[in-house]
């Protein structure tokens, strides 16, 4: 399977391009791990690092589901891997699969692009309980983009480690 990636726009509105930018992101987080096993995927980085790109995929699960879900959709659902909150639980994918990752994480993908396209604009906002404030979803998407870049980046060190492939 291999993964397409969308083009960001180069003019345009603020959504379509706050948008766009996201699911590049989501799309190059997806290219990173295409190809591997398993295994592969739950090597960590370097000891005693435990970042596997498994666990990054896992750990975008549960942001995503946290700040569109929780916070701009004022769903009250735990984590999926913690139902203590502790977001770093997400990182240990020893056990994990492809398959059980991938899907969790495409799922909440898939509801937060549902929860950004019902909402009436960039102005709708949320209440974030870490920050006890307010949030935009304008805010999200911009931090959504800035999480997946950040981890793309480790994504880039966990791949090359593994079989030598760079770029995406």
């Amino acid at each position: 399977m291999t993964t397409e990636r969308p083009a960001p726009p180069l003019t345009g509105g603020e959504r379509e391009m706050l948008r766009t930018f996201l699911d590049f992101h989501r799309a190059t987080l997806a290219m990173k791990c295409e190809g591997l096993s398993d295994e592969d995927l739950r090597r960590a980085s370097s000891p005693p690092s435990t970042l596997s790109l498994l666990g990054l995929v896992r750990h975008m699960a549960e942001v995503e589901r946290t700040w569109f879900r929780r916070v701009i959709n004022a769903e009250d659902i735990p984590l999926r891997w913690s139902p203590e909150g502790d977001f770093q639980a997400a990182y240990d994918a020893s056990s994990s699969t492809r398959a059980e990752a991938f899907e969790a994480w495409q799922a909440e993908v898939e509801q937060s692009r549902k929860i950004e396209e019902a909402a009436e604009s960039l102005d709708v906002t949320g209440y974030q309980p870490r920050w006890g404030e307010h949030v935009s979803l304008r805010l999200v998407m911009l931090h959504m983009i800035h999480e997946y870049a950040r981890h793309n980046g480790h994504a880039d060190f966990l791949r090359e480690a593994i079989d030598g492939v760079t770029g995406a």
